[in-house]
């Protein structure tokens, strides 16, 4: 695959597909830059070697449609602020137009184009759309580690069309720091796994079941693991079609010598409510009218413990409903144990995310992920589409 810093980008129309889905307020204000943010040594990289800069993002799902609300013009001055450039807007990603625009540009010039998502060809992965893009440049760089799970047709058919295909330092340093996690770790490997279902993690547990020393598991997944133990969990989320095979994941940990841990108490509530009645309860006393909104505090001593002597984490997924402060202690207390750990931790997953940043501790985890599903992916073994696409495209 070859890297940005191994091509020639002087005088080059260098497209970058970055991933600039930042969330925004009622008012269209972004109320979180990490994503532009974490492209910044990229681009600044290509201005520095004086190229022309031509960057291709998606926002929302627009659905093939042209949106107001889901237009990039919501994203290009923060982008001028970041970069401490003038940035001009083109009215699409595609055209007569963006090709006049383009065809004007300096040395050093960066334009921000429209929404990809708002031609349904690019989520369609269409050769014609890819080869219409790959025209506006001499030079391909994709930064968008978040979307390399998505065969779109900026991310992946675009490869077959321009004339050199590279990858930017995010997509780098994204796919360095999985390999130093799963690949080659410092061990005991310690894996969290949280999040409402086991059905969207079970390639990924499994796939991670022949690399990790020890398993954390919580959030409402958990529920499906204990029912395969006999606990009743009242009126907790449980996926019933999936306990066989949560039991067989747990007997697989156990004869491989997998440590496997499950919470051993819970915070439980009426209802998933900020208003509702709670309590604390261990696993064996939950009442059938009840669910579990939460690990308890046993479980959160419990868990600490087990990453005491961890050398490398991977975390992915909450261990509760934590956007609710009734029931956000367990993925809190986890935060904490993880960020004082002497380990090299990995979080990836737009909630955990979101954790950290509300827990004000981003400052002490190795990495964070700019990628959910793209992370979980590299989690099940599979190669991503982006990744493959420039794989194939290397030597052109």
């Amino acid at each position: 695959m070859k890297r940005i810093q191994d091509t020639e980008l002087s005088g080059k129309r260098v497209f970058f597909r970055v991933d600039f889905n930042v969330p925004l307020d009622e008012f269209q204000n972004i109320t979180d830059d990490i994503r532009i943010r974490s492209v910044l040594p990229t681009l600044i990289y290509a201005l520095d070697h004086h190229a022309k800069l031509i960057i291709a993002s998606h926002l929302g799902r627009p659905k093939g449609k042209a949106k107001a609300e889901f237009s990039l013009s919501h994203v290009v001055k923060r982008l001028g602020r970041l970069l401490q450039k003038d940035v001009r807007m083109a009215t699409d990603c595609v055209g007569d137009d963006v090709k006049k625009l383009i065809s004007e540009m300096k040395d050093g010039d960066v334009i921000l184009l429209e929404n990809v998502r708002f031609h349904s060809e690019e989520e369609k992965n269409e050769d014609a759309f890819a080869k219409e893009l790959a025209s506006l440049c001499d030079v391909y760089v994709n930064d968008a580690f978040a979307v390399s799970h998505r065969a779109n047709a900026s991310v992946s058919a675009i490869t077959k069309y321009a004339p050199v295909s590279a990858a930017g330092f995010l997509l780098q340093k994204e796919l360095d720091y999985f390999k130093k996690a799963m690949t080659e770790p410092q061990r005991p490997l310690v894996a969290i796994v949280g999040g409402a279902k086991v059905s969207g993690k079970l390639g990924a547990l499994e796939n991670m079941m022949q690399h990790v020393d020890k398993f954390i598991i919580g959030g409402a997944m958990a529920n499906t693991f204990l029912k395969s133990m006999g606990y009743a969990l009242g009126k907790s989320k449980v996926e019933d079609d999936l306990v066989e095979v949560a039991g067989n994941i747990i007997k697989k940990a156990a004869e491989k010598g997998t440590k496997f841990y499950l919470p051993v108490d819970a915070v439980v509530a009426t209802a998933i409510d900020a208003k509702a009645e709670i309590k604390k309860v261990p696993i064996q006393e939950i009442p059938s009218e009840w669910m579990v909104t939460d690990i308890g505090p046993a479980t959160s001593l419990l868990y600490s413990e087990a990453l005491y002597d961890a050398k490398t984490i991977v975390w992915n997924g909450p261990m509760g409903v934590f956007e609710i402060d009734a029931f956000s202690r367990g993925t809190m207390a986890m935060v904490e144990s993880v960020a004082g750990s002497y380990a090299l931790s990995i979080v990836g997953g737009g909630d955990t995310d979101v954790a950290l940043h509300k827990a004000g501790e981003t400052d002490r985890i190795t990495y964070i992920s700019t990628g959910g599903g793209a992370f979980l992916e590299l989690l099940e073994g599979k190669t991503l589409p982006g990744v493959a696409a420039l794989e194939a495209a290397d030597g052109k």
